[in-house]
Parts: C-alpha cells; sequence; structure tokens
C-alpha cells in the first residue's frame, strides 16, 4: 500500500473514532456534571440520554447561519473549522501501537508543539471578523493565555525528549517500555513536568479553570459571541478534540503510551487517555475560574520557573545515568 492510500485511510479511520469519541465524551461530562450537582443530565433522547450528541448536532446543523453586518465574512467562516482541523491533525504522530501511527516523524513532539500552538491563530481571527468589542477581547485573552502557556507547555515536553534523547513519539514509549514510565523514572522531573504539561494543555484549551477568554459574566460568550449553528458547534468540538488529543500526547510522554503491566496494544493508550479525560472533565465541575491576574501569575511565576527546573532536573539525571559524572 502506497504513503499516500495509508496516511489517507488511516486520517479517515482515526478521524472517525476521535470524532465519535469527542461526542460521547460531551454525554459522559453532562452525566458527569449532573450527577455532581444532583441532578439526572441527558434523559430523553435514547436509552439513558444516550443519542442527546446526535440531537445537538442535527439541531445545530438546522440553525440558520447568521453573520454581523460589519463582519469580515470570509474570515468569520473559515476561522471555526480551522480549529477543529489543526485538533485533528495533532493526532497524526501519536503511536496508538508498536506498529500502529500515521506519520513516525524523528521530530513528532515539535509537530506536536508547532500544530497545536496554531489553534491561537483562528481563535484571533475569529474574534477579529466578528466586529464585536466582546469577541475581539476574549481573542486577546485567549492570546495573551496561550503565548504564556504555551512556554511551560514546550518546556515540560522537552523533559521526555532530554530522558529519551529523541524528538519520535515513538522513540519516547520505546525508552518507556525499556527503563520504566516517565512519570515514575527518573524521580522527580517526570512528575514535575507531567503535571505542568497537563496544567498548560488546560489552559490552551481553555478548560476551566483557565476558561478566561469566553468568561460569561464579562464578555458574554467571547470569541464565539457572534457565531450561531454549525460554526459555535465548531468551538466546542474544538475543545473536546483538543483535550482529547491532548490526553492522549500526555499519556505518550509520560505514561507510557500503548505500554502495559501485562501486554502492550492500544487498550492501554485508550485506557490511560480516558483516564486523564475524565480527569479533566472532574476539574471542570469541581474548580471555579481563575482571575486573569492569577492566571498570568501561575503561568510566568510558578509554571515556567519549575518547569525549567524540571528540564534541568532531566538533563543531569541523563548526565548521572550515562556515567558522566
Amino acid at each position: 500500500m502506497s504513503p499516500l492510500v495509508h496516511g489517507l485511510l488511516y486520517g479517515a479511520v482515526v478521524g472517525s473514532v476521535l470524532l465519535t469519541a469527542t461526542a460521547w465524551g460531551v454525554w459522559v461530562e453532562r452525566k458527569l456534571g449532573a450527577r455532581i450537582h444532583t441532578r439526572l443530565g441527558p434523559t430523553m433522547v435514547g436509552p439513558a440520554g444516550l443519542l442527546q450528541p446526535l440531537a445537538d448536532a442535527l439541531k445545530l446543523l438546522q440553525k440558520e447561519t447568521i453573520i454581523p453586518r460589519d463582519a469580515d465574512r470570509t474570515l468569520f467562516r473559515i476561522a471555526p473549522p480551522f480549529m477543529a482541523i489543526f485538533s485533528l491533525a495533532t493526532a497524526a504522530v501519536v503511536p496508538l501501537a508498536p506498529d500502529l501511527v500515521a506519520a513516525d516523524l524523528d521530530v513528532g513532539v515539535l509537530y506536536v508543539l508547532a500544530v497545536s500552538g496554531l489553534m491561537l491563530f483562528p481563535v484571533w481571527v475569529s474574534g477579529w471578523a466578528s466586529n464585536n468589542k466582546y469577541a475581539l477581547l476574549g481573542a486577546m485573552r485567549a492570546i495573551a493565555q496561550g503565548v504564556s502557556y504555551e512556554v511551560p507547555l514546550v518546556l515540560s515536553a522537552l523533559v521526555p525528549v532530554v530522558l529519551a534523547g529523541s524528538m519520535s513519539l515513538s522513540d519516547i514509549v520505546a525508552y518507556q517500555v525499556e527503563h520504566g514510565w516517565f512519570v515514575a523514572w527518573p524521580p522527580g522531573p517526570g512528575l514535575v513536568a507531567f503535571v505542568i504539561f497537563f496544567v498548560a494543555s488546560l489552559a490552551e484549551a481553555n478548560r476551566i479553570p483557565f476558561d478566561i477568554p469566553e468568561a460569561e459574566s464579562e464578555l458574554v460568550a467571547g470569541v464565539t459571541t457572534e457565531y450561531s449553528g454549525m460554526k459555535f458547534g465548531f468551538f466546542y468540538l474544538a475543545e473536546y478534540l483538543h483535550t482529547l488529543v491532548s490526553s492522549a500526547v500526555a499519556s505518550v510522554l509520560f505514561l507510557g503510551g500503548w505500554h502495559g503491566p501485562f501486554s502492550d496494544g492500544l487498550h492501554w493508550l485508550v485506557l490511560k487517555t480516558l483516564v486523564l479525560f475524565l480527569f479533566v472533565i472532574q476539574l471542570r465541575w469541581t474548580l471555579v475560574r481563575f482571575r486573569a491576574d492569577q492566571l498570568m501569575t501561575l503561568a510566568w511565576k510558578w509554571l515556567v520557573p519549575v518547569s525549567l527546573v524540571a528540564l534541568m532536573a532531566a538533563a543531569v539525571a541523563v548526565l548521572i545515568m550515562s556515567g558522566g559524572a
């Protein structure tokens, strides 16, 4: 099979699985949030409300697309789909199993960080194109937050790179198969980097407590204020996709990916990803939103310095293990 055909088939299958998992992830979040609040959640559409995501999608597709009179119509239309596209593109280099990966790039970590960082552009474009001051302020907050948390995200992602001596995600998993998961070995830098990576990923996805760009109390809904129908749905599709893919990337970088205690395989990566995804949902219904100053303080005064220390500790650990000290 030619590489082009393989890539297209792989992309179609993985994309379909991710989109389906995202739809049911919304159902899981609504059910879990309802239980935390002592409510029932979706119950009417299908058994236990299981068909609610399908009903929501049909409702969004039927809604009229409204474009503000003075908006930049072209940019207004293309910004939402690109958010979902960038989220899906990140999954191309994630090794799902020992021989199951679309593109095993030598610079896989760099690719993941670069593509995930591109999600800031459609957010800014949508806020600017809406010609709405609330949307523009939400976009500016999103850019400030995204750029700030990209720094600790990159530094924490470099810890597995330094420990494994490779930027290939497959090589990083293979190293953990031989030497142990980075979250536990060597003690210290891997665990700290995992926590920072996870927190920074939440901030990139605008998940609570980092959803200041769409704070309803002062910005109506941020960049989504002027959007309706499926264009509005694309923003939340991208948020859930980004959270799901980030959970998979964190599993690969720090939790051994497809490696498990009994037998290696896709099921271990799926299990680790779902556990992290459920933890993200739990956080949303547990914590409150940060203020803008608290959000920036956390990034620049805490996460950046600690991630630098973790990176230096990883370098020292490699030097010691290699017998250089």
